[in-house]
């Protein structure tokens, strides 16, 4: 071969490797035309998302090895936030601090938790078997919370992360696999913030933006292809300076999940109930802002921890735990409020899900195979209204389900009702006394009925063929 041509062909492989080392070291770029939040929240949410209702989600970090916050001794509920450790540690919370330094010592970093999360009983097939039996529809990791210990091998948080720390395993990957297995759909939690990161930080704020928090996220993105990105830590700065838009814009146009993924609404400190697929709240119903709960317009989603706290707290109590009753009810409520349940679990340091909270899952799972239809795919019912205490309607399937969470001392009135098919309780074969008269349908329930059904945490009547 002529000397000449070999080195040009030498020339030009190398380029090309250089070109593909370069290319992977780079953080993708967005988008040239960054949309205005009008136009992002244009974009149609996915259907799946609207039609799942019920999701798992999961704390999980070197915050799960001191397991730590008090229940009995504050009356905030940010203040019974385990994964909240680090910040309470360097704020110096005396309940905190005593903790710590009783526990571990004074001179015990919270960085040296991380060879301590070593997650040696970790199955990821067994957590999505599990959520599965559940009736969960889809799964929401925490990939990296406020210490920004990360739960894949990002190029961006170089020995913080679990595969060079810790566990020394790609949890992300693992879970994720296992969860598409079971045919649920896979996001991730993501913090926009760090508590430790030295670039976070108002001097520093754009440098964080554009070398650290956008590229892991596209790298999170791009890798696992999730199905939901559920954003926190916004409230230091408003969307503009966490150019939030410049990243979403990639997402809806040019990502791989840009047809199928899902977004909150956290992505700076003006966007909640604002901007986003769906809106959020978390272990309250009740102090709630226009547009989500009681009076939905948009979609939104209720998260909480089965007990007081998102990661596990090995000092809670039985009675900081709310029953499967409460758990369905809680389902119940915010699905009749056109809203979706993201349900957190806190597996302990070695990845076990406390058997407690297995307990309630199944429980939830076993009333969903009876009662299920009246819950997935449902909307709210607006057009009718039931006058009894604690009962709840929604509609799917061309059926009107009305759902009630006590044994019924009453027949069940339902106003306005020109027609009504076939009446019965699910789960249960026997005939139920119905009238329709003058626009009000009303329903008697054997009381013996509802304490012979299989699951008889909540009872759910079918009516078909309502108008």
């Amino acid at each position: 071969m002529d000397s000449n041509i070999e080195e040009m062909i030498k020339r030009k492989n190398f380029w090309i490797i250089m070109l593909l080392v370069v290319s992977t070291c780079l953080p993708l770029q967005a988008q040239e035309k960054t949309e205005t939040w009008e136009e992002l929240d244009r974009r149609p949410i996915p259907q799946w998302w609207t039609e799942a209702k019920f999701g798992i989600f999961i704390h999980w970090g070197l915050y799960s090895v001191p397991a730590y916050a008090p229940v009995k001794e504050v009356n905030s509920v940010y203040e019974r936030y385990a994964e909240h450790y680090e910040s309470r540690l360097k704020i110096g919370n005396k309940l905190f601090t005593d903790f710590h330094n009783k526990t571990y010592g004074k001179n015990f970093k919270y960085a040296d938790f991380a060879p301590l999360f070593k997650a040696e009983h970790f199955d990821p097939e067994e957590w999505a078997t599990l959520f599965k039996r559940a009736g969960a529809r889809y799964v929401v990791l925490t990939s990296k919370h406020h210490d920004g210990f990360c739960l894949w091998d990002s190029r961006y948080s170089p020995h913080w992360n679990s595969v060079e720390a810790g566990p020394h395993m790609d949890i992300m990957d693992s879970l994720s696999r296992a969860v598409d297995g079971q045919g649920m759909h896979f996001g991730f939690y993501y913090s926009l913030l760090e508590w430790s990161h030295p670039l976070y930080a108002k001097a520093t704020i754009d440098r964080w933006v554009d070398e650290h928090m956008i590229p892991q996220l596209q790298e999170l993105v791009v890798k696992y292809k999730p199905d939901v990105i559920y954003a926190d830590g916004e409230w230091d700065y408003d969307s503009e300076t966490l150019k939030s838009r410049k990243f979403l814009s990639w997402l809806y146009n040019d990502s791989p999940v840009k047809n199928t993924v899902v977004v909150n609404d956290r992505w700076g400190k003006e966007t909640r109930s604002k901007h986003g697929d769906y809106y959020t709240t978390e272990y309250n119903l009740v102090h709630q802002k226009e547009g989500i709960g009681d009076k939905a317009f948009h979609p939104w989603e209720e998260s909480r921890g089965i007990g007081t706290s998102y990661g596990y707290n090995r000092f809670e109590r039985v009675e900081d735990y709310q029953s499967s009753k409460e758990l369905i009810h809680l389902l119940v409520r915010t699905v009749a409020n056109g809203g979706n349940l993201l349900l957190d679990v806190g597996p302990d340091a070695n990845g076990m899900i406390p058997v407690i909270m297995q307990e309630r899952l199944l429980d939830m799972g076993k009333w969903l195979e009876v009662n299920g239809e009246a819950i997935y795919s449902s909307r709210p019912c607006r057009d009718m209204a039931v006058k009894n205490k604690g009962v709840y309607l929604t509609k799917a399937h061309g059926n009107l389900y009305v759902i009630g969470m006590e044994r019924p001392d009453r027949p069940i009135v339902i106003d306005n009702v020109s027609k009504a098919g076939r009446v019965s309780l699910l789960g249960d074969k026997r005939g139920l006394g119905v009238s329709l008269r003058n626009g009000k349908l009303t329903i008697t329930i054997p009381p013996l009925a509802v304490c012979q059904l299989s699951s008889p945490l909540a009872w759910v009547v079918k009516i078909e063929g309502i108008r």
